[in-house]
């Protein structure tokens, strides 16, 4: 049976053998300001450390479904903006109580596609040389509130919550040093963050949307962290004991344990409680029906009618050839073969086009019969181009034939069927993206979902708008309103825009499904526009 304590947080009343939750127990606000210390709101330059493995792949497969854990979620309304922030589940508990069990069996039950799991272990300080020999002899407290960069955490975390993408590095616990790759995490819909000090910086509580303490008798968890520590990275069994007398065990009853009173639901026995589990997710699952991240196609649909065409759009000039290219390609007795040939004429004149939108600036150079020329070079570092997998990958020998060594990044939206939601299921951009002009490529754009999510991405990894070009065979004015509204400073080329979007989302008269066209492969019956397929070889 359920209750809720006198002060709102939840609770399950014991009956028998059955698993359970309990309320907290009170205490002293004062208490615990020991344990809170100041956050910084500036940024050490230092790299950081996590204990993420770089080889985790980043979805969880239950028996339900796959559930992403690192992936851009379509949180983003007809203006481009997020709806709501995610919901932050804060998970704390000793070391060893099954934080981690117990955060993997609440998003199997959540059955929410977009998740991510974000260990307080990513944020320890890195070590100086003296802490390195330290740690080496099972001398340094990893379990000290200063051990960890709280001010990095709490940075982190906001973007997470705010949608955006944070950058961690990955620490390992074997030889207590950083390694070389970063990993890319995004927001989600559910955020689930956990840690011993999870609940040890009140900017950190300001985070959390539901505090959740692991409770498990301490002689389970020291054999836990035996088990994990011998096995798992290649400690001795003198060495493990001795750090959990002299740091892991006073920790806990000095910093933790008394955190247990922040909480709103307190689980004991971890992972194996699914009665706990149960009212932790009925609560998300109400908090995030109320938030309703979800995409709205309708909302999309309508916003734009009867509006004028925007500026930031271009469209190449109807001339007898270009008209003449588009009679070819847009008639469904077109064979594949004059199928490609027209569109990569097309494609090659609509990449010129939109070169001539980058800046330039002026530059002198000498002709062999000695006299001077007045020309214009490319005023920027590089030129990227991005294609929106699979059709817009169509696009990138016309880019390469006309940019010498461009580099070239690659992103691959979907369709849910069920939801018809966009979602981002790969993605590979060049390094340090942010600093060049982007050329956003994709064949057609009915509704203008997947290349709304790709800008946002791009502008996720610190693209400048003003620095994207989406380029497109054909777009329906629905997109191109879509586009223009939501982001009004990137710059949108295409060589014809067509006026209506049927019930199915197709542009009316349109061009068909351009992949299925160009890759010689039968498009399913419900095939959409803003559909992408597996990137082809």
């Amino acid at each position: 049976m359920s209750a809720v304590c006198g002060d709102g947080r939840v609770s399950a009343m014991e009956c028998g053998d059955k698993a359970s939750m309990r309320c907290p127990s009170g205490g002293g606000e004062g208490s615990l300001d020991r344990l809170l210390p100041s956050v910084s709101t500036s940024l050490s330059p230092r790299k950081r450390t996590t204990s993420q493995c770089k080889s985790e792949p980043p979805l969880l497969r239950t028996s339900k479904r796959t559930i992403y854990t690192a992936g851009r979620p379509p949180w983003y309304n007809e203006h481009g903006t997020q709806s709501k922030e995610a919901f932050v589940i804060g998970l704390c508990g000793g070391s060893a109580s099954g934080k981690t069990t117990v955060a993997r069996k609440i998003i199997e039950a959540l059955d929410v596609p977009w998740v991510v799991l974000l260990s307080m272990d990513s944020f320890y300080k890195v070590l100086t040389a003296e802490q390195q020999l330290l740690a080496a002899n099972n001398d340094y407290n990893f379990d000290h509130p200063d051990a960890f960069d709280f001010s990095l955490l709490v940075h982190t975390l906001r973007k997470l919550k705010q949608g955006k993408s944070v950058k961690i590095p990955v620490y390992d616990f074997t030889t207590h040093g950083r390694q070389k790759v970063w990993k890319t995490v995004y927001g989600a819909s559910v955020i689930i963050f956990e840690g011993i000090m999870s609940f040890a910086d009140k900017e950190l509580l300001k985070l959390l949307d539901m505090k959740i303490f692991v409770d498990t008798d301490s002689d389970i968890r020291l054999v836990r962290r035996l088990r994990r520590d011998i096995t798992e990275r290649g400690r001795d069994i003198d060495g493990v004991i001795k750090q959990y007398n002299k740091f892991v065990k006073p920790a806990f009853e000095q910093y933790i344990e008394p955190t247990m009173r922040l909480a709103d639901i307190v689980v004991p026995r971890g992972g194996g409680n699914m009665v706990a589990i149960d009212l932790i997710v009925q609560h998300v699952h109400s908090q995030l029906e109320e938030r309703k991240l979800r995409w709205d196609m309708a909302a999309l649909a309508s916003a734009h009618q009867a509006q004028p065409l925007p500026q930031t759009l271009s469209v190449l000039e109807s001339t007898p050839q270009v008209r003449g290219m588009h009679t070819i390609i847009r008639n469904k007795e077109t064979s594949r073969d004059e199928f490609i040939f027209y569109s990569k004429r097309l494609m090659r004149l609509l990449i010129e086009r939109a070169l001539s939108f980058l800046p330039s600036q002026v530059h002198i150079v000498q002709t062999p019969q000695g006299e001077d020329y007045e020309g214009r070079t490319f005023h920027g570092k590089r030129i990227t181009g991005v294609s929106i997998l699979r059709a817009g990958e169509t696009m990138e020998p016309a880019l390469r034939a006309v940019c010498k060594d461009v580099r070239i990044g690659k992103i691959l939206i979907q369709t849910n069927q069920d939801t018809g939601e966009p979602e981002l299921h790969y993605l590979r951009l060049p390094k340090d993206i942010s600093e060049d002009h982007v050329i956003l490529m994709d064949c057609t754009v009915s509704t203008g979902a997947a290349a709304m999510m790709a800008i946002r991405v791009l502008l996720d990894h610190d693209v400048r708008e003003d620095k994207i070009l989406l380029v497109s065979l054909l777009m329906a004015e629905m997109g191109v309103h879509s586009v223009a509204y939501a982001f009004p400073q990137v710059k949108i080329i295409t060589t014809a825009v067509d006026k209506k979007v049927n019930d199915l989302f197709h542009i009316i008269p349109g061009i068909g499904n351009f992949g299925d066209r160009y890759f010689g492969t039968d498009a399913p019956p419900d095939w959409s526009d803003d559909d992408m397929d597996e990137p082809s070889c």
